[in-house]
């Protein structure tokens, strides 16, 4: 029997999933926000997936991947340069995946990182760029990194934080295991 129904594929189902979880973030607020972000970022759980969609290692100016201190961890950030240079935010596609380094030698997926360099976004806006009701943190020039001043903004959408789903650090993260 022949079916009337249409079935989507490759760029056309993604569009779709934008699209819904687009009006999920506009009608959910935060909480809708975040499911559709772990939604999106499912995938990037595998870290060879993450690397196949343009995201790669960063190393501060020290040559640090692994980003901890006495209040918690971040984790080893990967990053996609080409979402990073750009001067837009979207919730669904994080400029950073941030991984915590297993006992196993595996990576887990544990928060995204939305980051948008200063002098584009205030080139175009009036105020920094903000997700979820949360305003991006400033980050000034004379960061770990040795890059120009950026906005940024936690989500620990994979692993729990108890300070808070948008803080910097994480005490339940550890680069122990880097």
């Amino acid at each position: 029997m022949h079916s009337n129904r249409t079935r989507l594929t490759g760029a056309a189902a993604l569009a779709v999933l934008a699209i819904s979880a687009s009006a999920a973030i506009a009608r959910e607020g935060d909480g809708g926000g975040v499911r559709a972000v772990r939604h999106a970022t499912a995938p990037f759980r595998q870290l060879a997936k993450a690397t196949a969609a343009g995201y790669g290692l960063l190393k501060d100016a020290a040559g640090i991947s692994c980003i901890d201190n006495p209040a918690g961890g971040m984790g080893v950030h990967h990053v996609n340069g080409a979402l990073v240079g750009d001067d837009t935010v979207n919730a669904l596609t994080p400029e950073a995946l941030v991984y915590e380094p297993q006992a196993n030698g595996k990576m887990r997926l544990v928060a995204v990182e939305y980051v948008v360099f200063q002098a584009r976004w205030d080139a175009t806006h009036s105020a920094p760029p903000s997700l979820f009701g949360h305003t991006f943190e400033a980050v000034g020039a004379t960061n770990r990194y040795g890059i120009p001043p950026f906005y940024e903004l936690h989500a620990w959408i994979w692993k729990h934080n108890p300070a808070g789903m948008f803080a910097d650090w994480n005490p339940r993260v550890t680069c122990a295991h880097a």
